[in-house]
């Protein structure tokens, strides 16, 4: 049972977490007006992608919990902090540059994090992949936001 509770706790940080902040940063008009390159993806797709990869980020989380690795848990808890300050710095803040920061250093910890369970729990690493991969695009699309405004 114990365990069980301490998945719902890793997937309300995530799911929950993500859900509120994406909430109260949604898109507004500077970046209706922003130049975007042509495959910035359709608005609609980001709320089902991203609600998918955070059962997958809860799930990596608490497994690494379960790991009892330190290391592995310190760095979901890192990339679960920049995950959650880049919308707020991008589409509050308005701060392309300052958000594309922020992204490179999130994928820089989501690739920590899959170096450190590739060896530790193949199920948390298997569940960042998808992640890593939707973070580097999004990365792409970060930077070519900022090198056409």
């Amino acid at each position: 049972m114990k365990r069980w509770l301490q998945l719902l706790v890793f997937l309300a940080i995530s799911v929950g977490g993500g859900a509120l902040i994406g909430s109260a940063n949604a898109p507004d008009d500077w970046y209706r007006h922003l130049a975007k390159p042509w495959f910035t993806p359709p608005g609609w797709l980001f709320a089902p992608v991203w609600t998918a990869l955070y059962v997958l980020i809860g799930v990596a989380g608490w497994r690494a919990w379960r790991s009892g690795s330190r290391p592995l848990v310190t760095a979901w808890i890192v990339q679960m902090v920049l995950n959650f300050l880049w919308s707020p710095i991008f589409f509050s803040a308005h701060a392309p540059v300052v958000a594309l920061l922020v992204i490179v250093g999130l994928l820089v910890s989501i690739l920590a994090f899959l170096g450190r369970s590739a060896a530790k729990d193949r199920s948390a690493f298997w569940c960042f992949v998808p992640y890593a991969t939707w973070v580097a695009f999004a990365t792409l699309l970060n930077g070519t936001i900022v090198a056409l405004n």
